[in-house]
């Protein structure tokens, strides 16, 4: 053949390209110089098109990843400055959204990298709140198996509110709410119930858990005064022992501020609500908290600074604003206070919408709130129902430098740090080993104990010769009255498979 290969060597796209001008080492080859029609080409012409092939290849090849951050002997601020280093700037800010389970899908999760999904109270699987711990772990795993199919494979953080137990799933132990509980004076049992919450809450496969609520109620007339466990900042100072229950108790010698996850049957802990959500006047919900610097570190602060050397993971910021500063917006609390002075290395996450709330009416300024929200030190935000918005805005702000690249990279490598030190890269999938540790004996033999020592006396007659109580071991008859007499919804409270409960005796399983 000479210096004529056989024509089919070379595509009839390939022959269409080249049956035009093309430049091969400074010489131009024009249709005379070969025969198109015959299917024959000169050798210098297939040299060129194999160089175009290998140049496009090398285009669109994807770069090699550096897969030293799945390797748990690797020391872990190695493993998390290898995935940033790979990261994009669209994987950096998925991770930092939350996002609604409604609202996911596992394509989501696999496009966008996103880095947490919550389980909103009443938000159970097939919405039936009678589903069982297996549908929990399969709907979970199915979610991360979305994750784990994204270019890098980060796994996804599964968050709901067990504040009171596992108090979400149909069945699970349900303990006395946290006024309850600060009542018991009793820090060791506060401490029990957080780990039979944690075993409970990881059985079902998720692995973090928004509590305790630390806020300190000055005003009963606050609607979810149920949820703080005192008044009094140092009974809420005590019973901050909840971490080391729900977490594990960190090493002795581990570093004040860093997250500690000590196991699968712990979960990830989340102190809230970052700060004075209890003081605010009059009560009034998600309102204005006005008092001194040295009011606030002595009342509110308290109970974080306990939390934090206790190796709480999380810190969720609160609705509320102080002395008209709206928290979610406040960096001189959270970057430079919680973040800097207290040493916490752990990520911040908004409340659910807590960006959009920073504006009245809600979400009528995101883009702005958002850019303020970031740049005070928020890391993760919960974006119901819109994540696209989200994405798209936080990039425009990163874009635009309105949000420095080392602000980004600052919340990406605090979320990386808590999934790595809860092993989540090393066993991102949940299983049903722990499924039998649901609704146990010895948890209700604890929620009874609970209860009994968290039942106050207010008055005991005035007659102190002749006490009403305690009752004598022979009465035939005691009388219970009114509408929580028999009623298990009522009695159980808020967060109780729904966000604000149900006055009904079928809400879950008791006595």
């Amino acid at each position: 053949m000479g210096s004529e290969l056989q024509g089919n060597m070379v595509d009839d796209g390939a022959r269409e390209i080249l049956c035009g001008r093309l430049v091969n080492g400074g010489r131009r080859f024009r249709t005379r110089d070969f025969e198109c029609g015959r299917r024959f080409m000169p050798i210098q012409i297939l040299g060129l098109l194999l160089l175009l092939a290998s140049w496009a290849g090398a285009v669109t090849q994807e770069p090699t990843i550096d897969t030293r951050y799945k390797d748990p002997k690797q020391p872990m601020n190695t493993r998390i400055k290898s995935l940033v280093a790979q990261m994009t700037l669209k994987e950096k800010i998925g991770q930092m959204a939350q996002i609604d389970r409604v609202e996911a899908t596992p394509e989501i999760m696999r496009e966008f990298s996103i880095g947490s999904i919550i389980s909103a109270a009443g938000s159970t699987p097939h919405q039936d709140h009678r589903a069982t711990p297996e549908q929990w772990v399969d709907m979970v795993n199915e979610y991360q198996n979305g994750s784990l199919s994204s270019r890098l494979g980060i796994p996804m953080l599964y968050a709901i509110d067990s504040v009171h137990g596992h108090n979400s799933l149909y069945k699970a132990t349900l303990f006395p709410h946290n006024v309850g509980l600060g009542a018991t004076r009793d820090p060791e049992l506060v401490k029990r119930i957080g780990a039979a919450t944690a075993v409970e809450t990881r059985a079902t496969g998720i692995p973090y858990a928004f509590s305790p609520c630390i806020a300190v109620c000055r005003d009963p007339r606050w609607g979810r005064c149920y949820e703080s466990y005192s008044e009094d900042h140092k009974i809420v100072e005590q019973m901050t022992d909840i971490i080391l229950g729900l977490q594990g108790e960190p090493p002795s010698n581990s570093m004040k501020g860093v997250p500690y996850i000590g196991g699968k049957d712990k979960v990830v802990a989340c102190a809230k609500h970052f700060v004075g959500d209890g003081g605010t006047i009059h009560g009034i919900d998600e309102n204005n908290t006005l008092t001194d610097w040295k009011g606030m570190l002595n009342i509110h602060m308290p109970g974080y600074y306990h939390s934090i050397i206790k190796g709480v993971s999380t810190i969720m910021v609160s609705y509320s604003s102080w002395n008209g500063v709206k928290m979610h917006s406040n960096r001189n609390l959270i970057t430079q206070f919680l973040k800097t002075t207290l040493k916490f290395r752990g990520f911040v996450i908004s409340d659910w919408q807590g960006v959009d709330r920073m504006t009245y009416p809600w979400g009528s300024n995101y883009s702005i709130s958002l850019l303020t929200a970031i740049n005070a030190g928020v890391d993760m935000v919960m974006v119901p129902p819109n994540h696209t918005e989200f994405l798209r805005i936080l990039t425009s702000h990163v874009n635009n430098k309105l949000i420095p690249m080392s602000r980004i990279d600052d919340a990406v490598k605090r979320i990386l740090r808590v999934k790595f030190s809860m092993g989540l890269f090393d066993s991102p999938l949940a299983d049903y080993s722990l499924i039998d540790q649901i609704g146990r004996q010895t948890h209700k033999d604890l929620a009874r104990e609970a209860v009994r020592k968290s039942l106050v006396l207010l008055k005991n007659g005035k007659d102190v010769k002749n006490h009403m109580l305690p009752l004598p071991k022979k009465t035939s008859k005691i009388l219970v009255a009114g509408t929580h007499a028999n009623n298990l919804g009522l009695q159980c409270g808020g967060w109780t498979i729904t966000w604000q409960g149900l006055n009904t005796n079928n809400l879950t399983t008791g006595t």
